[in-house]
This record gives structure tokens, C-alpha cells and sequence, in this order.
């Protein structure tokens, strides 16, 4: 009669409101047609008699009915919903890249790559920059702190040197007020460039510390990791 879950078989509901109707429409006829006493009395009666099966229904629809009213005034008249529960699917997959595919980038491509990595750390405002008259800062974003990146994004064949790094030191803080000046060097950098970035507090990620940020790992735990290692 009843479902799993505690509600009506709706078959059963429909069989209920159908009986229903039927003796709705019965009794308003009779009270507009005929003696109402007389059809309690003797209509009734007769027709139980006569449709020993249909009365046995209406019983149990009747029955039904009851059990249904009780079940949902059970908590004051008010029947609750199951909660809403949205079905588990896949997490979106987290944005990453192999080395391979950052070296098959063009220089615009490698910028943009790192712009986007930085969004994915959760960086706020991260924006590709670089162009003719950037002054050294191909991307620009900020932390939950509210600290200016400024990025220099090198996709170099060869190890970044020394020369490159003094201009971006040059332009870094002076022109863009970098809180933090980073140099990404696909392919590392020169032993007098890291001497002369260690000097000036500038932030030197090389093919290894790029590995691990383009695998998907945090920039800053990247870094931290770098400074602790140093």
C-alpha cells in the first residue's frame, strides 16, 4: 500500500481520489434528488449488499485515506521534504602543464601560461602586460595580502644572464612598485645572475621551482621551498 519511503502507492491515490469523487457526487445528488434519511438508511445498505467488492474498496480506500492524514499532521500538519543533496560528479581538473608544452610556446603564449597559473593559485587581478614599452613587466598580479607581483616571464633557449637581470632590477620597483619582483627562466639562469638577484632581493624561478608550479603546485609553497633549500 504504502512505498519505501512511507508514501502512498500512486496508484492507490488515484483509486482514493476516484472513490472519492464518486461519493461526493453521490451525496450531493441524493441531497438535492431524494430523502436524505432514506438514502443512509436503506440506499447505502442496498448498495453495500449488492457490491460486496466496490464496498470492500471504498473501506480500504477510506482506510488509506486516514493513514495518509495522520502520517502528515504526525509533525504538526507539516510534512518534510527530503533534504537536497546534488549528486557527486568529478572535480573540474586543476590547470597544469608539462615543460614540453611550455617550451613549444611562443613568448606571448609562455606570458599568458603564467598569467593563468597565477589565477589558479587564487592570485587576484593576474594580467598578461608584456608588449612593446612594458618596461620589464610581462605580468602583473596580487596576492590575498594585497601585494604586487610583477613578473618578468623569460622563454629563453638558454640560461637567463646576468645582464637581463640587472635591467629588470632596474625597472621592477622604480617604474611598476613591485612588492615582490619575479624572473621566470624556462630554461634557468646564469651563476652571476642568481649572485646578483640573492643581492637585490629579486626572486629567481628556474626550470626546477617552474616544474613544480606548472605541475600544479602553489607558487609561493614553490618558494618557500626554494628559500629553504638555498
Amino acid at each position: 500500500m504504502f512505498d519505501g519511503d512511507g508514501s502512498l502507492d500512486p496508484f492507490l491515490k488515484f483509486l482514493l481520489c476516484t472513490v472519492v469523487l464518486l461519493g461526493v457526487a453521490k451525496t450531493l445528488w441524493a441531497w438535492l434528488t431524494d430523502d436524505v434519511a432514506r438514502w443512509f438508511t436503506f440506499d447505502i445498505w442496498h448498495w453495500i449488499t449488492e457490491h460486496p467488492w466496490w464496498s470492500a474498496l471504498s473501506l480500504a480506500a477510506l482506510i488509506a485515506l486516514a493513514a495518509l492524514v495522520r502520517r502528515a499532521t504526525a509533525d504538526g500538519g507539516v510534512v518534510y521534504a527530503e533534504p537536497y543533496e546534488p549528486a557527486a560528479g568529478p572535480e573540474p581538473a586543476m590547470l597544469t602543464y608539462r615543460m614540453k608544452q611550455l617550451s613549444a610556446m611562443t613568448a606571448t603564449e609562455f606570458e599568458q601560461a603564467c598569467a593563468e597559473m597565477l589565477a589558479r593559485d587564487g592570485f587576484d587581478r593576474p594580467l598578461r602586460v608584456g608588449g612593446a614599452g612594458d618596461l620589464g613587466a610581462d605580468v602583473v598580479a596580487y596576492d590575498d595580502e594585497n601585494r604586487k607581483l610583477v613578473l618578468q616571464c623569460k622563454k629563453y633557449a638558454r640560461p637567463v644572464g646576468s645582464k637581463e637581470v640587472q635591467t629588470f632590477n632596474g625597472t621592477a620597483r622604480p617604474e611598476h612598485r613591485a612588492d615582490l619582483a619575479l624572473i621566470i627562466g624556462l630554461n634557468g639562469f646564469t651563476q652571476p645572475a642568481i649572485d646578483f638577484a640573492q643581492r637585490h632581493n629579486l626572486t629567481l624561478v628556474g626550470r626546477y621551482e617552474l616544474k613544480r608550479w606548472a605541475h600544479g603546485e602553489h607558487l609561493y609553497s614553490v618558494l618557500i621551498q626554494q628559500d629553504s633549500t638555498a
